[in-house]
């Protein structure tokens, strides 16, 4: 059984002219000589690398879609007819008290100064991507609004049009980075927080002393790697001056702007963008924990770490050095991960699947518990888009996974608002949304109750926040429901016992019991008495 069929997909732009494909090449099975596209093969013979990314960049985010043998969906949630975990103290569990509205969905993370969210959901990095700028109010006020953690991804400061830098090359200014975090402070309301990413060329440029001796904020991230890809963060740029500046700062630029024959065929028309590159990071215990002490020093109360898809052996490390570092948060990035721009072949085929790494990071926890570590608080990452995916990661997780962070799942409702306003304005509303009706308070289910907290702030609110804001609320409620029929009323109560694996691979993997044997022996005495 193939798991994915290479050579055409939308996110390329690609598709094969024969109904008939070979599975493991993606070939056609008869190639004709002739024929007039459009393979990633075809189309990589004159547009070459260019055939490596989702496109068009800006425009769209990509998700790969390799067929896992064994993921989240193997997975079901056990339901119980007695019990309610969780309950306020004092509270009789009836069916009175025992209802899904009363279930708490808060969730925290930290060593010693905790961050509460209102969902146990928060976003993904976003960064220097073309979509993470031109959406920025949608998304910073819709996590704002809604109690969830924003994460401002790397090169932020890196790629602003309008840095300033110091003699000694850091950043003095960047009104993109003061862009990000005031938008999202406006509206904070004490739930979640704004945590900004660095990577080696954020570390160079000074992001973290900038955010905090301007913005004064209380956590810093370190980024180690992604799900999407085992390489540094891209960009496209599609001006050559704005390549060379790039290149001038430090980034690895490709091709060479500086080369004549580059520029030549930029001018010409054949090339028609560059890629902004990052470095690969070099993970070394001993200067990882002094880096650890510098941001403390510098008066971050938090510091968090995302990973990505590696080996067993940087998943070890990232558990290990985090317990002795007493990290705040370890997010856990599994293949295939979504992407504003990573290469397509690379999402695919490269790194362990989020269900795969889940299981191994509960062992690895297990084992340095038993060993006397703390484990830091743990978020998973890497194609979750639903509340009963959430649900499985943390269940799968517990008592480590506090929260899963979500990409593309949280950005889509903000592109979504942000795009029923434009059509609003337009007077263009698609059948889609303008059966529900002609204006926001006709179509956002959840605008009255935002009227009615914000008054006449709504009018700052954008519709894309508020799009957010409505798709957080049905996650609310739907994960209410699960954790009510697993009778789980917090979060904090919900433990491995409450999946069941419907394979045995799945069982394998991830030690979760098989449906045949999950409380076997409890119903065996009920039977024998």
């Amino acid at each position: 059984m193939n798991l994915r069929r290479p050579n055409a997909n939308e996110a390329t732009g690609t598709f094969n002219r024969s109904r008939d494909v070979v599975p493991m090449s993606g070939l056609c099975t008869r190639c004709v000589d002739g024929c007039e596209g459009g393979c990633e093969i075809f189309l990589a013979s004159f547009r070459g690398r260019e055939v490596l990314y989702p496109g068009p960049f800006g425009e769209v985010t990509a998700g790969a879609n390799k067929n896992y043998p064994v993921d989240y969906s193997h997975l079901n949630i056990q339901g119980y007819a007695v019990g309610a975990k969780g309950l306020p103290e004092g509270v009789e569990a009836n069916p009175d008290t025992a209802i899904f509205s009363n279930v708490d969905t808060t969730t925290e993370y930290g060593w010693e100064k905790k961050v509460k969210m209102k969902v146990p959901i928060f976003t993904g990095a976003l960064g220097s991507t073309e979509i993470a700028r031109k959406n920025w109010e949608h998304f910073a006020i819709g996590a704002a609004i809604s109690g969830i953690t924003l994460v401002c991804g790397e090169n932020v400061c890196g790629v602003d049009p309008e840095l300033e830098l110091t003699s000694d090359g850091k950043v003095k200014k960047s009104p993109e980075m003061d862009r990000r975090i005031t938008t999202y402070k406006r509206f904070y309301e004490g739930w979640g927080e704004i945590l900004v990413q660095m990577n080696v060329e954020d570390t160079r440029l000074g992001v973290a002393e900038y955010v905090i001796e301007k913005h004064g904020l209380d956590t810093i991230e370190l980024k180690w790697g992604q799900g999407a890809k085992c390489i540094g963060g891209e960009i496209k740029v599609k001006s050559l001056e704005r390549a060379l500046e790039l290149k001038k700062r430090g980034y690895v630029v490709l091709p060479d702007p500086t080369l004549k024959e580059v520029q030549e065929a930029f001018k010409k028309g054949a090339l028609r963008e560059f890629e902004r590159h990052s470095r690969l990071g070099f993970v070394e215990k001993e200067s990882f924990l002094k880096e650890i002490e510098r941001l403390r020093s510098l008066g971050f109360k938090r510091i968090t770490l995302k990973t990505g898809a590696y080996s067993a052996v940087e998943l070890a490390m990232a558990l290990r050095f985090g317990a002795e570092a007493k990290l705040d948060l370890i997010t856990i990035d599994g293949a295939p991960g979504g992407t504003g721009m990573s290469p397509w072949p690379m999402m695919n085929e490269w790194g362990i699947p989020t269900f795969y790494l889940e299981a191994l990071a509960y062992q690895f926890a297990e084992k340095l518990t038993k060993r006397g570590f703390r484990v830091p608080d743990l978020a998973i990452a890497g194609g979750f888009s639903t509340e009963d995916g959430v649900f499985k990661a943390i269940a799968m997780g517990a008592p480590y996974v506090k929260a899963v962070c979500m990409g593309r799942a949280l950005m889509i409702p903000g592109m979504v608002g942000k795009n029923i306003e434009k059509w609003l304005k337009e007077g263009n509303l698609p059948k889609t949304v303008s059966k529900y009706g002609t204006t926001p308070e006709e179509i956002f289910i959840t605008y009255e109750e935002l009227k009615e907290k914000y008054g006449d702030e709504i009018k700052n609110i954008p519709l894309g926040a508020i799009g957010i804001y409505t798709f957080v609320q049905k996650f609310k409620t739907g994960l209410q429901q699960l954790m009510a029929g697993s009778r789980n009323f917090r979060i904090s109560t919900i433990s491995r016992k409450d999946l069941i694996a419907l394979t045995e691979d799945a069982a394998k993997i991830s030690g979760i019991p098989y449906v045949m044997d999950a409380y076997r022996e409890e119903a065996e005495r009920i039977l024998e008495e």
